[in-house]
Order: C-alpha cells, then structure tokens, then sequence
C-alpha cells in the first residue's frame, strides 16, 4: 500500500475537506503500518518541547565495572500531540498489556536480534505528574513503562549509552488498532465532535491548534520499546538506573538485589534534556 502524502493548503477549510474525503483511506494507512520514531505521511517541524523540560542523569554512580543494570523509561505517554498528528488516550494499552507475554528494548526500532536491548523486560502503565518526569507540564499522563534488565554481555554499545546517561529519549513500537481524526471545524459533525471531546486533555494545545486536526488514538498494541535519538513523543525519558545483581527474569517474584549504585528519578538531572523534534 502506497504512503497518501497530505498535501499543504493554504486554505484550512480546504485542508479539512481533502482530509474528510480520504479520511477512510488514511486510517487505513495508519493501521496497515507498524508505527516508529519517524512519522507517516507528514513531519510537522514545529513541535517543540515544553520550556523548562530539564531532565538530566548523574551517570558517574554506574561504574564501568558493572555487568547488569535494570533501567525503568518511558516508552509512550498520553495527552500529548506528537510528530504523527496522534493524541494518544488514557487506557490505549490495556487490552495489549493483558495480551502481549513476550515485551523487547531495542534500538531504534531494529526488531531483530541485533537490533534487541533486552527480552527480559517488564511492561506496565503508570499515571504519573508530568512534572515527576521533568516535563513542564500540567497535570497527570498514563506513561507506558519499561523495565529493563540490560546485560552487557548482550548489547555492549546500548549498555553503556544507558549507564553513561546518553539515551535521551524512547519510542513505542506500535499498531494503530481503534483511532479516529478529529478536525477544528464544525462543518463535519462528528470529526468536530471528537476534536471537542479530546482537546482540552491536551498539553500541548498550541501545536494542535496550528495544524487544526488530529488523530485520537484510543486503542493500539505494543511491539517493542526502543532508545531513540528523536521519538515522535520527545516526552519519553528514562526513570531510574541502578545497577543490579542476580536479577530474575522480568515477571517473576524473586526479589532483586540492588547494587550500591542507584540513580533515583530525584537524580536524574544532567544529561537528560530533551532535543528538538523535527
């Protein structure tokens, strides 16, 4: 299936009416297709990060002697409008979290076993303070959660990109499995009604208020989480490092025993600040 490239329009009314009459075919597009880090059909470049989203790592307490550490990222969040034209919804992944039992961290989004991170990984959806993430945000998303137990017999490179604090920023691999466009104008019903219904959740109201349409996804699967160096949704950030010893396969109940060195979310603040999406 060929890509529908969104044409530009100098007229917004003009916009809504070409997207109205292929609305069928691009949601279509949109669930034919596995989406990554880069968008489809579209690259909007004016969706920036929140001023004051500082988030940064004091990497050093991961000595480079370590074998193993567990990292908790954000692979998604909600609310937010992101470099697709999407607006993901509270509970999107509740039917995959129930169904999915094999979870994978893989770098940008190589899903093949060079491409993979970890398989023993633990996936969870958290509602969380954008503010508890570094994000100068109001209010609360549902932040799509990855625990990873990285070795670095298995990956080395992405080993010590996380222990030294340079991965930045996460992705969801992922199926478009119920969404619906939504469109600033009343003249279509029911997109018009879907666009009142969810705008007002969004915390980056400006972005969509430039575009004028958007794309409320309330139901997706998940494929694989990836460390990214741009994601659709910059609001991705790790969470926590320590580094650990005799750890047990994610999704079981032995306990964990932790090494000395730990980075709490609290420390977080060094290398972790967002770049620029395009």
């Amino acid at each position: 299936m060929s890509t529908i490239q969104i044409p530009e329009f100098a007229d917004k009314a003009k916009l809504y009416d070409w997207l109205i009459a292929n609305k069928s075919l691009l949601i279509n597009q949109k669930k034919s297709a596995i989406k990554y880090a880069d968008p489809i059909g579209y690259a909007p470049s004016f969706l920036v990060e929140k001023e004051g989203s500082d988030i940064e790592v004091k990497s050093e307490t991961i000595p480079d002697t370590a074998e193993k550490i567990k990292v908790r990222f954000v692979a998604n969040t909600t609310k937010l409008f992101d470099s697709h034209g999407d607006v993901h919804i509270d509970q999107l992944w509740n039917k995959s979290l129930k169904e999915t039992k094999d979870n994978y961290h893989v770098k940008e989004h190589e899903f093949n076993f060079e491409g993979v991170i970890s398989d023993n990984v633990k996936v969870l959806v958290k509602q969380m303070n954008w503010t508890d993430m570094g994000i100068n945000f109001e209010g609360q998303t549902q932040a799509l959660i990855y625990d990873s137990i990285i070795s670095k017999s298995d990956n080395q490179y992405m080993f010590d990109k996380y222990r030294t604090g340079k991965v930045k920023q996460h992705s969801v691999g992922m199926r478009y499995l119920k969404i619906d466009m939504a469109v600033n104008d009343d003249r279509y019903e029911k997109e018009f009604g879907i666009w009142e219904k969810y705008f007002d959740i969004i915390v980056n109201k400006d972005d969509v208020l430039n575009v004028g349409y958007f794309w409320a996804v309330t139901e997706a699967k998940h494929v694989e989480g990836s460390a990214v160096l741009r994601g659709s949704n910059w609001a991705t950030p790790v969470l926590n490092i320590q580094q650990t010893k005799n750890e047990p396969p994610a999704g079981t109940h032995e306990k964990t025993e932790p090494g000395k060195s730990t980075l709490k979310a609290s420390e977080l603040i060094k290398f972790y600040q967002p770049s620029k999406h395009i």
